[in-house]
């Protein structure tokens, strides 16, 4: 993620720039592969506390109809009532609760993830920020990456196709 702000005091805020950032998923595919997808519509906004990161804050939102893992069929699936039911939960949100430092340059960020409606705390990991630096447009930016592990289940994601009995397989 990149961000681009006008610094004042020892408080920042930066807002998420889109053209250098993205939102990005990687989910286990019949338990064979993994498949990486993307969100391409998003935005957020930093609150930076320059001399005490802990003191920091962010809310980000992804728009769900968004997603994007390049078979148009699946988007279309994923979009659908059987996941992220876009056309009546439009957002996937995030509001930071708490920052606490997890190591040298590394943050740990806890707060409320909400996605199809239901709310869940999560942590992300992160690293950065950067120091602020220019561009050769002469806006200043950091830079930064933050990661976290979820289960789609705890959000009401539960769609799993059936797949056909193997030998073996015990039946009811």
């Amino acid at each position: 993620m990149s961000a681009l702000a006008t610094p004042q005091t020892a408080t920042t805020t930066w807002n998420i720039d889109p053209v250098h950032s993205v939102a990005e998923f990687k989910v286990s595919h019949m338990m064979i592969s993994n498949v990486k997808g993307q969100f391409t519509t998003f935005t957020g906004v930093l609150t930076l506390d320059e001399t005490d990161h802990t003191n920091s804050r962010v809310e980000a939102s992804i728009e769900a109809a968004s997603v994007n893992t390049r078979d148009a069929q699946r988007d279309t699936h994923l979009k659908s009532a059987d996941f992220f039911q876009a056309e009546k939960f439009p957002k996937l949100s995030f509001k930071s609760a708490r920052v606490t430092r997890s190591g040298p340059g590394e943050l740990a960020v806890a707060g409320g993830l909400t996605i199809r409606g239901v709310t869940r705390n999560v942590v992300f990991a992160v690293e950065g920020p950067t120091p602020p630096a220019e561009d050769p447009w002469g806006n200043t930016r950091v830079g930064l990456s933050a990661t976290t592990k979820i289960n789609r289940k705890d959000f009401g994601l539960t769609w799993n196709r059936q797949r056909h009995p193997t030998p073996g397989d015990a039946q009811g």
